[in-house]
């Protein structure tokens, strides 16, 4: 797994996980890699510092903790409009997208599990699906 750093053509700066370049760059050409922000797909990698490991904690401040508190919130409201809105088609999730995409079930909204492969095999496909943050209801 690899981490970069990304930037839409609104300007916000926002960080990714992918399983290689490759899948990163296949996202991003097919419009598939969406702004937290603004949802534009028009998304760039950006400049960023290599990650180098430290023996010692990072110091939080009081108004780190408060931004991560409310950036937790915000992604715990959407996970539960997603659950509300959606259907959770679990594990099948890349196999319901394609029968949706290709007529062959009812339109609808749809959430779930896809393995980064089946991730990419959708977006060179052609068949539109976000990643999303997905934060655990606990306070881990």
């Amino acid at each position: 797994m690899i981490r970069f750093a990304l930037r839409c053509a609104c300007g916000h700066r926002f960080e990714s996980w992918f399983r290689d370049n490759a899948a990163c760059e296949s996202l991003m050409a097919a419009g598939h890699l969406n702004c937290p922000a603004c949802g534009g797909v028009d998304v760039a990698k950006a400049p960023m510092a290599p990650s180098i490991a430290s023996s010692r904690a990072p110091d939080r401040t009081a108004e780190s903790e408060a931004r991560d508190a409310r950036v937790r919130a915000a992604l715990l409201r959407l996970r539960e409009t997603v659950e509300a809105h959606s259907e959770n088609v679990g594990t099948s999730f890349a196999e319901e997208a394609r029968k949706i995409h290709y007529g062959e079930a009812p339109e609808r909204s749809i959430y779930g599990d896809a393995t980064p492969d089946e991730a990419e095999a959708l977006a060179e496909e052609e068949i539109p699906f976000s990643q999303l943050p997905w934060v655990s209801r606990g306070n881990s």
